[in-house]
């Protein structure tokens, strides 16, 4: 028995793009292939890009996802391609029973040699919690698949496959592999890669036998997909490893007789606070890039979320294509209008003030507004200023919004919580302050300018609604509402159980008020991309409508 040489192509999809995704299938098979490969294997739902969601349903979308899977097979039928074996996810069918006219639709993996499709596997288990909801889409698969590659015994599975106790996995312990390999689109979020790695090796050590891991990149809609494929060992050894957040081709070589001996690469891993930044930027760049746009425009307040934002925006997009607006109303400092342009320079972003005093004025003249429908006149005009300027020069607007003002809604629908995106909508406001000294700490030791002011990190935040305002008027302080946010929508801890933990009743009944009366604002958010186990949006369902109170004991 000779070696058996893996490639694990860790690529960027794009769902429904699937002429770009067979190019890329070609294109990485074609680079294995040249460094000797002998199995090549794609991630999940590669041909379609994923998730697919309702388009799993679509006859169309079917027989576009069927024609070029035999494109695939077509073009790997040319010359050396035809001796490497490619393992590759797509959008497949299986009809439920003889009664049932209607196939429903499955998540494959296709086994390709020679040009011809010589095997095929269903997904057994299928995800229902969080972000994902494949019940309602796919059928589940019903087989154990095996193949031969270079005298190797390769079991297949998909992602959750791996996730659940019984299944494909437990029917290929009995099965004699000598490797085990799964096809992923497993989204990030912060600490899952510990528990990758822990549950790969504990399903390596069960088929005694290495998993290969082979895992999608790239941002998709709200989920961020960071790739870090790898290998792992039956005593939970990792044995190869690809960088996060990246397109990669990780090469592997399992050695007869040894389930331990590798020649593949270990990329370091990086701190969290890293990790989180890079999933902004990934989510960020993913999205602007597969709409088909190519600038982003934000206001620029001289505080530190917009000063993140535009940092995150700048490096997914380069500072050319950032286009910051300073508006600066009757009450704005002359310190954030400095800190605005400051930071623009910084980044080497466009930079613009438009003064939204005659607009506000207006508006005043008309209607009159007093109290907190002034303060909010003037977020709406900025919303409106900025949405006018995306019609006109074709940018997309950037939300700039973080977590703990969504969870308590502080923040003015169509006003500023107006964008097509919101790069930090998962990031609470203790992780902003967190981040940008980050960023501006990477930024020193690559001997660069930081990319944000001083002043933006260290000043008190203010929305800047009236004379001398600062947000803790009217929230407790940022690092304590971020403790009771956390127990309270992370753990789902009520009332009762937070003034266990020993937060003051008082600050709780405030908090809890805040969070249940706002959720008609998240609703109607733009989306951004998860970056935590609880992302609002598709992780937290709660009625709009609702009159539930938590009780007072």
């Amino acid at each position: 028995m000779t070696n058996l040489k893996v490639a694990i192509a860790q690529i960027d999809t794009c769902v429904g793009d699937v002429v770009g995704n067979v190019n890329k299938v070609v294109d990485f098979t074609r680079q294995a292939a040249a460094q000797g490969a002998d199995l090549v294997v794609f991630p999940e739902m590669t041909v379609t890009g994923y998730p697919i969601e309702d388009l799993a349903l679509r006859g169309s979308f079917q027989r576009a996802a069927e024609e070029a899977l035999a494109e695939v097979a077509y073009r790997l039928s040319d010359g050396d391609l035809r001796e490497i074996t490619v393992v590759v996810g797509t959008l497949g069918s299986l009809a439920l029973s003889d009664h049932v006219a209607m196939p429903r639709p499955t998540n494959r993996a296709v086994v390709i040699r020679g040009g011809k499709i010589v095997a095929a596997y269903d997904k057994h288990h299928l995800p229902n919690y969080g972000v994902f909801d494949e019940y309602r889409i796919f059928a589940p698969g019903n087989t154990t698949t095996v193949i031969e590659v270079a005298g190797h015994r390769v079991g297949l599975a998909i992602c959750e496959d791996i996730w659940q106790d019984g299944g494909p996995v437990h029917e290929l312990e009995q099965a004699g592999i000598d490797v085990l390999v799964t096809l992923n689109g497993s989204p990030y979020e912060e600490g899952k890669r510990a528990q990758r790695v822990e549950l790969a090796a504990r399903r390596a050590a069960a088929v005694n036998a290495p998993l290969v891991y082979a895992n999608q990149v790239g941002g998709q809609d709200d989920l961020v997909f960071d790739g870090g494929s790898f290998v792992v060992g039956p005593s939970g050894a990792v044995l190869a490893r690809a960088p996060k957040f990246e397109e990669h081709l990780l090469l592997w070589t399992l050695t007869p007789g040894s389930t331990e001996d590798h020649t593949g690469e270990v990329t370091d891993l990086s701190d969290l606070d890293e990790e989180v930044y890079q999933a902004l930027v990934t989510g960020l760049q993913g999205y602007v890039t597969k709409n088909g746009f190519r600038t982003v425009v934000l206001g620029l307040s001289g505080g530190i979320d917009s000063a993140l934002v535009a940092a995150i925006a700048a490096d997914a997009l380069g500072g050319q294509n950032v286009y910051g607006v300073s508006m600066p109303s009757r009450y704005s400092s002359e310190h954030s209008k400095d800190d605005a342009a400051d930071l623009a320079k910084r980044l080497g972003a466009h930079y613009r003030v438009q003064p939204i005093g005659p607009m506000f004025d207006a508006f005043q003249d008309q209607l009159g507004l007093e109290g907190v429908a002034e303060e909010n006149l003037q977020a709406r005009v900025r919303g409106m200023t900025l949405m006018a300027l995306s019609n006109a020069e074709g940018h997309l607007v950037l939300a700039t919004g973080n977590k703990t003002e969504l969870a308590v809604g502080y923040s003015t629908i169509y006003g500023d919580a107006v964008g097509g995106y919101a790069p930090i909508k998962d990031v609470d406001k203790s992780r902003v302050w967190q981040l940008s000294r980050w960023r501006n700490n990477l930024a020193v030791d690559r001997g660069e300018i930081p990319p944000i002011p001083e002043s933006s990190i260290t000043k008190p935040p203010s929305a800047e609604l009236r004379p001398g305002q600062v947000d803790q008027d009217s929230l407790p302080p940022y690092d304590l509402l971020d403790k009771v946010l956390d127990a309270h929508i992370e753990h789902a801890e009520g009332r009762l159980e937070l003034i266990e933990r020993g937060f003051d009743p008082e600050i709780v009944d405030k908090v809890v008020s805040l969070v249940d009366r706002a959720e008609w604002k998240r609703r109607q958010y733009p989306m951004g991309p998860k970056v935590t186990a609880l992302a609002f949006g598709r992780d937290r369902r709660v009625p709009v409508t609702s009159r539930w109170r938590e009780p007072h004991q």
